[in-house]
């Protein structure tokens, strides 16, 4: 660290945190902690929000955590201070995923801007995407996000698009014969008196054409969901990693995050895809269609209706800030 090195104001580390809590996580379940340091900034996995039933080694869990790490990095990137990220600094917490230390004043470049401006607007959209091919150059950039944080991003081949899908649905029946996958997902469904979860609106129809597994997010609601024909032929892409620890769980996230929010500056819609990699057979099976990488999440690119824009909602500071000790 420059020795000159003055840290900013707990006011700006404090709007920066503000941003990282836009981050995505599984069910909108925010499970992340933060403690605000004098030049550095503490970034926690809150397992008492986990979900024991599809994600019981909490690999998505600390994908979640991961991408509010890379929305934190943005974020203080675009205040103007250069970071060092450590993940897992110290064994003897468990929960300490990751401190990102800030190290110097720096201009703020154009590729940090873009990002920066597209946390506010990135959401996933469950809705019919419009029947347009995403560029090979737009592809081509979304990969490249997820190469620059350390994983790979394939886009599916049209011949191989339908047995992806059909290992999705096929999971999606399979976590829906699961007794208690309703009740842990009814846990974050409507939440109208919380500020987590996934609000009725954002749940999405079902696919009339029963392309997309979409999940049904909707079933504890009082309305009942109306189908929709999604685009027949979805642009499916697969983040995968090297290698399946921990800490390559938390690289995905924040691969995914760059590319969920390179995809919204772009104009590009998605819709993470999870089922196939909840099921511990699917996502062997989906393994082999990424050349024997580990998938950690598949993903729907497209372009979406703008009017279904709007974030899900968010924890307060309050909620999420720990005191610092």
């Amino acid at each position: 660290m420059d020795t000159s090195f003055v840290p900013p104001s707990r006011g700006i580390l404090t709007e920066c945190v503000r941003s990282a809590v836009r981050a995505p996580s599984l069910h909108n379940s925010q499970p992340w902690l933060f403690r605000i340091r004098r030049s550095s900034i503490e970034v926690h996995a809150d397992l008492t929000r986990g979900l024991g039933v599809i994600d019981p080694e909490g690999r998505e869990l600390l994908i979640s955590v991961g991408a509010a790490v890379f929305t934190l990095r943005v974020a203080l990137r675009r205040a103007g201070y250069d970071t060092v990220e450590e993940l897992w600094p110290e064994p003897g917490d468990p929960t300490l995923a990751a401190r990102v230390n800030l190290t110097r004043v720096v201009p703020v470049d154009a590729p940090t801007v873009a990002l920066a401006a597209a946390i506010p607007y990135r959401h996933t959209n469950r809705w019919p995407f419009a029947q347009v091919s995403v560029s090979a150059d737009m592809l081509g950039q979304l990969r490249d996000a997820a190469r620059r944080e350390g994983a790979v991003l394939i886009a599916i081949a049209p011949a191989g698009r339908d047995t992806v899908l059909d290992l999705a649905w096929g999971a999606d029946r399979w976590l829906r014969d699961q007794p208690e996958y309703r009740r842990e997902l009814d846990r974050y469904t409507d939440s109208r008196l919380r500020h987590d979860g996934v609000p009725v609106w954002a749940a999405g129809p079902c696919d009339a054409l029963e392309v997309v597994p979409v999940r049904d997010f909707a079933a504890a609601s009082p309305l009942h969901r109306h189908a929709e024909p999604f685009e027949p032929y979805p642009a499916i892409m697969v983040l995968a990693t090297g290698y399946d620890a921990p800490i390559d769980w938390l690289r995905a996230g924040q691969a995914l995050q760059r590319v969920l929010l390179t995809a919204t500056w772009l104009g590009l819609a998605t819709m993470p895809i999870s089922q196939p990699v909840e099921v511990p057979a699917v996502r062997k099976a989906l393994a082999t269609r990424v050349a024997g990488l580990f998938p950690q999440i598949v993903l729907r690119v497209g372009y979406g209706r703008s009017q279904m824009a709007g974030g899900s909602p968010r924890r307060s500071l309050s909620e999420v800030l720990m005191k610092t000790g």
